[in-house]
């Protein structure tokens, strides 16, 4: 199912995260999608920990990026995410990274899998899950 929900958050570059030429380290661009994901998925009402209190995990099988821009150290970052569709086992994520000049910095998509914690082995999107994205899938034609 195709999925059209859309999260904004914000957070600031810290002085850690740079390096020496004072740009954003790029490794820490998967960081800031996480924090965009489970931030997305908390505005639903669904909590990373209470899908692993429910033996449910979602590990990354898929990630890619496109760095446009660098950011710098105190920028304050928009991280734009977009849950763009609930396939099977799978469940598909879109960002955009802007500055507050909203210059795009980054774009990146990523997937996850359910699966059950114990055995590691796939499984479907918990039925409480699919009923709250459902009403944010897109009627296709």
């Amino acid at each position: 199912m195709k999925i059209n929900y859309t999260h904004k958050h914000y957070l600031r570059v810290r002085y850690s995260e740079t390096d020496k030429m004072g740009y954003c380290y790029y490794g820490n661009y998967a960081s800031f999608l996480e924090i965009g994901r489970v931030e997305s998925l908390r505005s639903l009402g669904i909590s990373y920990k209470s899908l692993e209190d429910n033996g449910i995990m979602l590990p990354v099988s898929e990630f890619q990026i496109k760095y446009h821009s660098p950011a710098y150290y105190d920028d304050m970052l928009l991280i734009e995410t977009k849950i763009t569709a609930v396939k099977g086992v799978r469940i598909y994520f879109d960002y955009a990274i802007f500055n507050e000049n909203q210059l795009l910095l980054a774009t990146a998509m990523t997937s996850l899998v359910f699966i059950h914690s114990d055995s590691k082995k796939p499984m479907s999107p918990p039925k409480e899950f699919l009923s709250i994205i459902q009403s944010y899938a897109i009627q296709e034609q």
